[in-house]
């Protein structure tokens, strides 16, 4: 009798690219060997994730970084299946070219994915002390509604990074390169996070063993790139098979892999910047496994 694993990620290509091998997703069983656990992917909106991590719903889950300090007693980072942006992320849009200083001090609506959401935390970051508007919207509307003028701007996450232009909408600030300027480092935004009591419910070494199979797991898919990029483009809303991969090799890369210590820096950074503007509470300790 096998272990039953729920993993819960974000329905956006890279996190599917990186978890089908663990899954029977047409019929004839996962690409991998996955021993005495077997997997179930559940896919659910970043923010949704964020607040179901707080009832410690999934075996393993997908979170926002900014929201680690509210689960850590729950969760432990995984030291791989980590979304950084080196150098490039979250993009401040708005209807017309204007500097990020100058739409700041305008005190518009900025449009959100969501409270917990690594964006949020990241404008707040940047934003400092001066006053800040937001909404929480649902990640696939922000285009729309900052394009109907519902806000003054928004945040774009996943491919709205890609297309945000075909809405009309400008950049005023890649929060990435924003970030990389600040501190040298990548900007940490949604980490992969295991039960902390993982090995009471499955038996000694079970964090380990299950960590190894998800390192496996992104090694596989990224060996197969083309069947991946196929189950990825599935969830790409609107983007073709060559956008698709552009937005894979974002955010499935070398940092996926494992964090390191320049992603462990910067996960150190991020969580210690947004607490200094009162964006996350402080934490003291966080975990990579």
């Amino acid at each position: 009798m096998k272990h039953a694993i729920t993993l819960a990620h974000s329905p956006d290509p890279d996190d599917a690219f990186m978890w089908w091998p663990l899954a029977d997703i047409d019929g004839s069983g996962p690409a991998l060997d996955t021993g005495e656990f077997e997997f179930e992917l559940v896919m659910k909106d970043i923010e949704t994730l964020n607040a179901e991590s707080e009832q410690g719903l999934y075996d393993i889950t997908a979170i926002s970084i900014a929201h680690y300090p509210v689960v850590s007693d729950a969760y432990h980072l995984t030291a791989c299946g980590a979304s950084l942006g080196d150098g490039y992320g979250p993009k401040i849009v708005a209807t017309s070219e204007v500097s990020i200083d100058a739409l700041i001090a305008s005190q518009p609506s900025f449009a959100v994915p969501g409270e917990r959401t690594s964006a949020l935390a990241a404008l707040r970051i940047l934003a400092g002390n001066n006053p800040l508007q937001w909404e929480s919207v649902a990640f696939t509307e922000i285009m729309n509604e900052v394009s109907c003028g519902n806000y003054g701007a928004g945040v774009v996450i996943h491919e709205g990074q890609l297309t945000y232009d075909e809405h009309g909408l400008h950049e005023v600030c890649d929060l990435g390169a924003w970030w990389m300027k600040r501190t040298g480092l990548p900007l940490p935004l949604g980490g992969n996070t295991i039960r902390t009591d993982t090995d009471e419910r499955y038996g000694a070494g079970a964090t380990e063993k299950i960590t190894s199979l998800l390192l496996q797991s992104i090694e596989y898919a990224m060996e197969h790139r083309e069947k991946s990029l196929l189950w990825a483009a599935k969830w790409g809303r609107g983007i073709d098979i060559e956008c698709t991969d552009e937005f894979v090799e974002m955010y499935v890369n070398k940092w996926t892999l494992d964090f390191d210590e320049v992603g462990r820096e910067a996960v150190r950074r991020f969580l210690t910047d947004a607490a200094s503007v009162g964006a996350l509470p402080s934490i003291e300790e966080i975990t990579f496994v």
